[in-house]
């Protein structure tokens, strides 16, 4: 996997008014745009969750096995 620098790249939330084109936009884009940025950032969260998921199930085989196993038992007891 390539590595990312992601981590080292500052959250814009974390510097308000940075950005000179965002302050010259209306309310309306500001909230389009927080919700896009919101659902950018959600997508990358969960796609680094099931990359480190694939890494754990790797490195500790028995365990994802017994993790399997169990959660096959929960979806056979369950009730709708």
């Amino acid at each position: 996997m390539p590595d990312r620098d992601s981590r080292h790249v500052p959250s814009p939330r974390a510097q308000p008014g940075a950005d000179p084109e965002t302050d010259r936009m209306d309310e309306t884009d500001r909230a389009d745009e927080s919700d896009a940025e919101r659902r950018r950032r959600r997508a990358r969260f969960l796609r680094d969750l099931a990359e480190a998921r694939e890494l754990r199930d790797r490195v500790q085989p028995r365990r994802a096995k017994t993790a399997r196993l169990r959660h096959a038992m929960r979806m056979r007891t369950f009730r709708w």
